[in-house]
Order: structure tokens, then sequence, then C-alpha cells
């Protein structure tokens, strides 16, 4: 359902933004249309009685819920259903039907499922490997189109799928062994459309999850599903509600359930996206009218009043059901003419218990791997073992790690029946707009007496260089402080345990020196060639220990200041570091906190200029009540004996970091700062939360440590405006400190260098 982005007839429709992007793809699928059943009649009828019954389930997202209901009332009055026929959100429910579940049992899944987390296909920051989660320290944004062979690539659809194939995986389990659907409790067919040719698929062999997903598949929204060499997308483009597919399985009478949304009113239309939505609505009106033509006098049609529950209202999914009741009871007297006795009903309800409750035994393994990594990167991370009972909490855990590689546009699993042996099949799929990825950022401010800072920056990362995943990168960076850089990251074992780095390039910075009573002296910039060699360990995915050497060589120019001659610039040293993060975000953190501890030893033998030793320490926490958030922060660093030179000095200044001063403005040998910020969630939608905030900060460099002390701290704060949008956090700032230093900020990303 190309357009259903409007949330009206599509099942993955959750905001506006979403709507905006599949309504723009609505004209190509809207010449798709067309109609051809592609599966014959089958009789699973044992009763030759009475008519065999065909339920039509239609599509129409959230309103599909009302099926539910209908469902409930079918029971109630002891109607057998011989076959089932549903697209999109009418194969959800249709297929759970047909697999065994009640309709009780239906409503609770439906009502329990937290539909926003399951139309998120990022990763929580739980299930990231921590490599990625330091991807969320640089100020490029969030959005990562692939860069290949010098042509940009974007994903098919907004959402891949990941969380809702889990969910579906789920709920079909226990029929995993049936591939022909046919042999399902009661027969069943998902409508599916082919992107393709966009003629009408008719899926009644193979995994029914995967026919369920294909048959919900919105163009632009949902990725398509692949089945026998065709791209597959939402059925309700071809056939919304599929009285002709339930013809064909050997159906006499139909009862046939239409949830959509139907034409607007010319009241209605008031802008472009309501015209586009009403094309929309031309298509599945006008395909779903045809199929409902060919309805006769024994036919029930039921149209529940759904009134303003939209295809994306999945929270209204409780109001739905009660709705559906009510409109099959208008036509209670139709329907009970297919009632049958008490005896005749438990026969049908005895034949639906074909669901397998308890978890099957795992006999086998097998890894299907479709990447340039090797099939132990997966295989070493999924801990089901032959013999033992499937344990799917554990499962989806362990998918969930693998997934969180972001290498992979899904990953999925399987259980299958052969040979007489039940295994586990694990299908993962490399992102086909990878395995290169660009990602952009920008950051300015204003210190508001017309000094300002503006970077611009480029990183492209090459991932899956070898079969454990190796990864390449190369940065750049323009503007006040140029950077051209590239780095290797090896994982030494499937799992990335073990690892080895090495970072070099050229990079600039400005450096402000100052006298003993805090008075600006001199400015220079840093130009230097560096490189970093480093190995570690990583702690599953919240921490990661490193050691390394550091060396770089170069010049400080003066720029402001009495004239002095040049600097050279001589770095080297020797580091411990270790890094802890358990934050929800590393932009706007809700719950959760986030570590750095780092040792440097500098020494002439390593190529520095003067023998020196520092330590650096942060810690952040972050508690939230409601829509309020209370961050905490600490950070401090220092050199013991006062001896480091001017490129071993540490910087300090910009927004969150002394709000008032330009970013980086002041440096020292010593640093302290303490920071308690406070957030208002002013908006939860999915994609697009909203924050206002403020801080207040205390803080300073100094030069010697003679001079640390709270007397000479500076206070500063500072309020602003959040946005967490879906290419990343976009932050508009005003910072000012007691000393009526002001700045104004704005960042597209976070707020630190690559």
């Amino acid at each position: 359902m190309t357009v259903f982005l409007r949330l009206r007839s599509a099942i993955g429709t959750v905001t506006s933004t979403r709507r905006a992007i599949a309504l723009s793809a609505f004209a190509p699928a809207f010449l798709m249309v067309v109609f051809a059943p592609t599966v014959e009649a089958v009789d699973e009828s044992t009763d030759t009685t009475r008519p065999r019954i065909g339920l039509v389930l239609g599509g129409g997202g959230a309103r599909g819920a009302a099926h539910v209901g209908v469902l409930k009332v079918l029971e109630e009055l002891r109607i057998p259903v011989d076959y089932v026929a549903g697209t999109s959100m009418g194969s959800i429910v249709g297929g759970l039907y047909a697999s065994g579940m009640s309709p009780q049992e239906i409503e609770g899944e439906i009502l329990a499922m937290d539909w926003n987390d399951l139309f998120e296909d990022y990763p929580s920051r739980e299930q990231r490997s921590f490599r990625r989660k330091r991807d969320d320290a640089n100020y490029a944004v969030k959005a990562k189109p692939g860069f290949n062979d010098g042509k940009f690539q974007i994903p098919l659809a907004y959402i891949r799928g990941q969380k809702f194939d889990l969910a579906l995986n789920r709920l079909s389990l226990p029929m995993f062994e049936v591939k022909d659907f046919d042999r399902l409790p009661i027969p069943y067919r998902a409508v599916a459309t082919d992107l393709e040719t966009g003629k009408e698929v008719v899926l009644a062999k193979g995994t029914l999850a995967q026919a369920i997903r294909a048959s919900m598949a919105v163009p632009a929204a949902f990725d398509p599903v692949e089945i026998d060499g065709r791209l597959l997308v939402d059925g309700g483009l071809a056939n919304n509600v599929p009285v002709s597919v339930a013809r064909d399985m050997g159906a006499d009478v139909f009862i046939v359930v239409d949830v959509g949304s139907g034409l607007y009113g010319r009241d209605q239309i008031n802008s472009a996206l309501d015209v586009t939505g009403q094309l929309s609505n031309f298509l599945f009106t006008l395909n779903a009218e045809q199929q409902l033509k060919s309805l006769g006098p024994r036919d029930v049609l039921i149209r529940p009043a759904l009134g303003d529950i939209g295809g994306g209202s999945f929270e209204r999914a409780a109001d739905a059901v009660p709705i559906g009741e009510r409109a099959a009871r208008e036509v209670i007297e139709s329907l009970r003419r297919y009632s049958v006795t008490p005896e005749e009903y438990a026969r049908f309800v005895a034949r639906r218990k074909g669901r397998h409750p308890d978890a099957p035994i795992v006999e086998f393994v097998r890894i299907e791997n479709h990447s340039h990594v090797g099939d132990a990167v997966i295989a070493e991370r999924i801990s089901a073992e032959p013999g033992q009972p499937l344990d799917l909490d554990r499962l989806e855990k362990d998918i969930g790690r693998i997934y969180g590689l972001e290498i992979f546009e899904s990953v999925r699993y399987d259980v299958v029946e052969e040979n007489g042996r039940t295994g586990l099949v694990i299908g993962a799929k490399e992102k086909h707009w990878g395995p290169g990825y660009i990602q952009f950022g920008v950051a300015s401010s204003n210190d508001m007496e017309g000094d300002s800072v503006l970077k611009l920056g480029a990183i492209y990362t090459r991932t899956e260089i070898n079969a454990l995943n190796g990864e390449w990168r190369i940065a750049g960076q323009l503007g006040d402080e140029p950077i051209l850089a590239t780095a290797i990251h090896q994982p030494l074992d499937p799992l990335s345990h073990y690892f080895v780095s090495a970072i070099g390039g050229y990079e600039t910075r400005i450096v402000n020196t100052f006298d003993d009573s805090g008075n600006k002296l001199a400015r220079y910039r840093l130009a230097d060639y560096r490189l970093e060699l480093g190995a570690g360990r990583e702690f599953g995915t919240w921490g990661e220990g490193r050691i390394g050497y550091r060396r770089a060589t170069g010049t400080a120019e003066l720029n402001i200041g009495e004239p002095a001659p040049d600097i050279d610039v001589d770095l080297g040293e020797a580091f411990l570091k270790l890094s802890d993060d358990k934050v929800d975000s590393l932009n706007f953190p809700r719950t959760g906190h986030y570590g750095v501890a780092e040792w440097r030893i500098a020494r002439e033998g390593l190529g520095a200029n003067v023998d020196y030793e520092q330590a650096l320490l942060q810690y952040l926490h972050a508690f939230s009540w409601g829509d309020n958030t209370l961050i905490g922060e600490l950070a401090g660093a220092t050199t013991l004996d006062d001896d480091a030179p001017l490129e071993g000095l540490f910087r300090l200044g910009g927004f969150l970091r002394l709000s008032g001063f330009a970013d980086q403005e002041l440096s020292g040998q010593h640093l302290g700062l303490a920071e308690l910020i406070y957030m208002r969630r002013l908006s939860d939608v999915k994609f697009f939360k909203a924050y206002l905030g403020t801080s207040l900060e205390l803080g300073n460099v100094w030069q010697n440590s003679s001079d640390v002390s709270l007397d000479n701290t500076i206070l500063g704060g500072s309020v602003f405006l959040g946005l967490d949008t879906p290419i990343g956090p976009l932050y508009v700032a005003y910072g000012r400190t007691e000393m009526d230093d002001q700045s104004f900020y704005i960042f597209l990303g976070p707020r630190i260098t690559f």
C-alpha cells in the first residue's frame, strides 16, 4: 500500500513523516493495478450438507483490528469457516485465525504489541555493538546512505521490518512444520502484489510469517519481501478485499469484512497531501468495489463504521475490536443462516487445535549467510544448541546482537523439518545499499562578538572488508579546524572480543594560552600529522578496554598575540583507556550511564618533546520520570608535575562544556567540569521527539595545579531546543557565563567531532 503512509489503509505508517515518504511513491503504484488470480481452488470441506464458507478479510492497517470483533461473533454463532483469504492487516488476523488461534488470543496479542517499537528498525543501543555505539560520538548525522562504486544508494523502504518479522515468527511458530497453507487448521491464502508487474500474487505455500509479512509490505514504508525471485509488496495494491481468492479456493458463500477508509468527502480535501491521499483511496476503493460487485444474495458483507480510526492508529486498536463486533451483530440474521449445531461446531474447533504450544527441540542449526563476513560471525552469536528446546527469548536477543552489527538488512530465523529432523535456520542478508556508507555533519557557534566557528564534516565507512568484518574509514572536516584522517578497525575473532586498530591523518586545532590570572595571551593554530595504534578487548556491547600508542609531529603557528616563532609539535605517548556505555541515547539520554577513564604517559623516548603524564575521567548519569529527565555529569583531567607542552593541553568551552564560551575556547593543563542538565520532552512522536532543556555548568581550566580551586571556577549555563530527528539530533542553543560571555550554537549531529 504505497500511499498509505497516510495511515488510513496501510499497516506501517505511524507518523506524518512516513506518510509523506510513501505518498510520493504513489503514482507508479497506481498504474500497476491488475487483477490476476493465480491459485487453483482447494476443497478441504468434509461436510457436504452445508455450503463451504470463505472468510475474506480486507486490508486497512490498524482498522483491521475490527476483524477480531467479527471473529468473536462468528464463534458465538457457531459458524465454521472453511477458507480464509486476507490482505495486509486482514492477512495477519486471518493467518493467525487459520493457524488455530482463537479470536480472544488474537485480540490479546494485537493489543499487547508495542506497535511503535515494532516499526522502529534501528537497533536499541543495548543491542548495538560497542563499535557502532562509538559512532554516536561523531557529529555526523545518523542517516547512512550507501556510497558504492561512485553512486549514492538508499534503502528500498523506510522500515526493514526486522522487529515485526520476529513478532510474526513468534506468533506463527506453533505451526512451523506447515509449509502448505492447505494443511493449516483452516486453508489460508495471503494476497501480495508483485512490485515489478503490479499483478496479484496469491501465497499458498512457504513460511506463514513470511507470507503475512509480504502481504502487508507497504511500498516505501516496509521493505519488499522476496519470495521465489519476486519482490512482493502490500496486496492491497492489487486486491484489497480478495473475494476472488476465496472463490478460487472453493468457497460457496462469503463472509466479507471491508475495513477500508473509503473516499474523502469534498470538505476533507484541503491540501496537496489530501489530494494524493484521495488518489490512493481510488486505488484501494476501486479494486475493492470490483470484488464486492461479485457478491451474491447468500453472501454477507460487513463494513465496520470505524470513523476517524486511521490505518496507523494502532494505539486505538482496542477501540476497533468492539466496532467490528457491533458491525457483525447488525447483520446477525444473515450470519445466523450458517450456524451449525454444537456437535458440528465442536468438530470444527477440534480441527483447529493443531498448534504446538511446546517449544520444538532443535536438532541442527544452519546459517544461510548472504554477506561478505564469515559464517562464524553469525554462528558464534547464536546460543541455540542441538538437543535443546528452542528458547525464543534468547534467540531473539541473539538475533538482536547480530542485527546490532549494522551490516545486515535483515536477520531472520525459520524452524524447519528436514528428513525427519527439526532444525533452526538463521538467514542473514547484508544491506543492499552497503557495504560502504557515508555520513555528513555540521556544527556552528557564534560568541555574539563577531567570533564564529563553523565545521562541516563527512565520514565514509567501508564495512565487511574481510571475513571478520574488518572496517576502513576515511573522514574529512572543513572549516575552522580542517581534518583529513583514515582509520582501520580489525576484529581478531568472530565475536569481535579482541581487535587492533590504526588511525592516521592530518589534523588542525585552535589552542589558546592564558596567564596565571586567566588573561588570554595568544592563539595558536596547531597543524600536525598523527598516527595512533591500538589494541583492545570489547566487553559485550557495553564496554571496551584499549591500549595504544600515539605519535604526532607538526607546528604551532601563532595567530593572535605578541609575535613569536612557530613552535615544533612532537607528541609521543602510550595510553590505556577504559570505556563504559550503557545510556539509552548519547544525544538525549533518559536512562543509564556513560563513563571514560584514560591514562597517558608521554616520553621523549616515544617521540614527545618532554616527559609528562596525564589522567582523564568523565562520568554521566541520567534518570527520568514521565517526560522529565535529569542528567548529571562530571569531567576532570590533570597533568602530573604541570609540564605538558602546548600540544598536550586540555580544551574546554562550547555548548554544555561551559556554555557561553566559543567552542574549545579555553585550554590548560588541568580541567574540571560539573554540570546538571534538565530536559522536558515536548513531543513523543516516535521519529521526531522534541526537548526543551536548560543546563547549569561549573568549571574551568588551569595552567598550574596550584591554581585549581573552586574559588576560580566559572559558572555558566544554557537553554536549548533539541530535536531527535530521523537523520540525527538537531540542537539550537544559547549559552552565557557569569562573566557575560555568551554564544549561540547550532549543531546537526552530536557535539563531539571525529
